[in-house]
């Protein structure tokens, strides 16, 4: 099943990368493992994927050892007294949304003499039940970002309402593509606008064609998720 998974969902971000006015290799496929084994996971990176992305630190902290090599992105909230259990283990936090947490992230990187990469989280569509910061407080993330020395800002991510309206999502993702924009034009210190994160199982091709460079795919690649599982 994951193999003709993948397959479709290769064949899609292609297509819609194609339609964007780009090729394959220009979108990175972040395959969403949460509340899988190392089974499963093992079974798709020998299928090809790279690059797997955990909701929970405590997962990433659980299943580090029993997964082949990879490279793991935190991608879902992550809290401060959290960030000790993958500061050695992701390549890129998703999830960054206040400076309390950009500033454990230095403590810890430091701590453990590395640089760490995240990305800036955007509440683009201002649900109150989404995590991360209005569009108006992102500058003072930037502007903090630029007198740290062991965390990088690698570019922005969002998630955009679950809605059966696909006009609302392509809203929110344009205005995502002018805000990574801006960005660049503008050069805030130590951040470069590398990656801009956003679509899911759900919306991921309308996220490519609007100018999304990196999807985080779960449901589609595994199946539905168990929830039961801890």
């Amino acid at each position: 099943m994951i193999r003709e998974n993948l397959e479709e969902v290769e064949r899609k971000i292609t297509a819609a990368a194609i339609k964007s006015g780009r090729s394959r290799e220009d979108i990175k496929l972040i395959a969403v493992t949460k509340t899988h084994g190392a089974d499963i996971m093992n079974e798709a990176i020998r299928l090809g994927v790279t690059d797997i992305g955990e909701n929970k630190p405590q997962e990433v902290r659980d299943k580090f050892e029993h997964v082949l090599p990879a490279k793991w992105h935190l991608i879902g909230h992550l809290q401060t007294n959290k960030v000790k259990y993958v500061i050695d283990k992701v390549c890129l936090i998703h999830s960054v949304d206040s400076i309390k947490l950009m500033d454990e992230i230095e403590r810890q990187a430091q701590k453990h003499n590395l640089v760490m990469d995240v990305l800036i989280q955007v509440n683009i569509s201002g649900e109150e039940t989404k995590s991360g910061i209005k569009k108006e407080e992102l500058e003072d993330l930037l502007l903090h970002a630029g007198k740290l020395e062991h965390v990088k800002v690698k570019g922005l991510m969002t998630i955009a309402p679950k809605t059966d309206n696909s006009v609302t999502n392509i809203l929110h993702f344009d205005n995502m593509r002018r805000l990574f924009i801006d960005i660049q034009q503008k050069k805030y210190d130590n951040v470069n606008m590398v990656y801009l994160s956003m679509g899911m199982s759900g919306d991921f091709e309308t996220a490519i064609e609007c100018g999304a460079n990196m999807v985080r795919v779960g449901s589609a690649i595994f199946g539905e998720r168990n929830y039961s599982q801890k």
